[in-house]
C-alpha cells in the first residue's frame, strides 16, 4: 500500500451516512448500536484534543455483524473532531485493497487503515478488538452458545469503543511525534 493508492481509495470512499444508505434495511442495525453508545466526557476531551489530521479508511461490509457492532463506534470517534476523517469502502467491491489487509489469510472486516494527512499509511487495525475477541471467546469457547442477532451488552460496546479510541490516540500521537510532519507544520 502506498500513499497514491490509498488516496485514490479514500477519495472514492463514502462517508458514514452514504455508506449506510447503500442498504437501508441493514442500516437499521447500525443505527441501534449508534444510538446505544456515546463517548464519555473523558473520551470526548481526548478526541477533541487531536491536532493532526487522521485519515481512517474502513473496509467493511454493511451485512457484517462485527461491522454492525464496531462501525458506529468508529463513527462516534470520528464525529467528535473534524481532524478525524473516516471513510467507508465495501470489502467485496474493493478486493484490490482487501487483498492487502488480509488477517490470518482471510478477508476480514472491519479493517481500518489509518493514514497521515498525505495518505501515508500509519497503521492497520481489525477485524475485532481485544474486547470483541474476549466476548466471543467467552460465548463460543465456554458452555454457553450465543443466540443469532442477540444484542451486544452496553459494557462490551463501551469497552470496544475504548479499544478503538486507544488506536486512534496511538495513531494521533505517532503523527504528532513524526519528524516529517513536525517539520512540515513547524511544531
Amino acid at each position: 500500500m502506498n500513499a497514491a493508492f490509498l488516496k485514490k481509495k479514500f477519495d472514492g470512499a463514502l462517508d458514514y451516512d452514504a455508506y449506510l444508505a447503500t442498504d437501508s434495511e441493514k442500516a437499521a442495525n447500525w443505527n441501534k448500536i449508534y444510538e446505544q453508545v456515546q463517548l464519555t466526557d473523558e473520551q470526548r476531551r481526548l478526541v477533541t484534543g487531536f491536532a493532526r489530521n487522521v485519515k481512517a479508511l474502513c473496509i467493511s461490509g454493511i451485512w457484517c455483524g462485527d461491522c454492525v457492532q464496531q462501525g458506529p463506534l468508529l463513527q462516534r470517534i470520528a464525529e467528535a473532531n473534524a481532524c478525524v476523517e473516516l471513510r467507508w469502502l465495501d470489502r467485496d467491491e474493493h478486493l484490490d485493497l482487501a487483498q492487502q489487509v488480509m488477517i490470518n489469510a482471510g478477508h476480514r472486516v472491519p479493517v481500518v487503515v489509518f493514514m497521515a494527512e498525505d495518505y501515508e499509511p500509519v497503521s492497520v487495525r481489525g477485524d475485532r478488538t481485544l474486547t470483541r475477541y474476549r466476548a466471543l471467546a467467552a460465548k463460543q469457547l465456554g458452555a454457553s452458545c450465543p443466540l443469532p442477532g442477540a444484542p451486544a451488552p452496553t459494557d462490551e460496546l463501551q469497552a470496544t469503543l475504548q479499544d478503538w479510541l486507544d488506536e486512534f490516540e496511538r495513531v494521533h500521537i505517532l503523527l504528532r511525534l513524526s519528524t516529517r510532519l513536525r517539520q512540515r507544520h513547524g511544531d
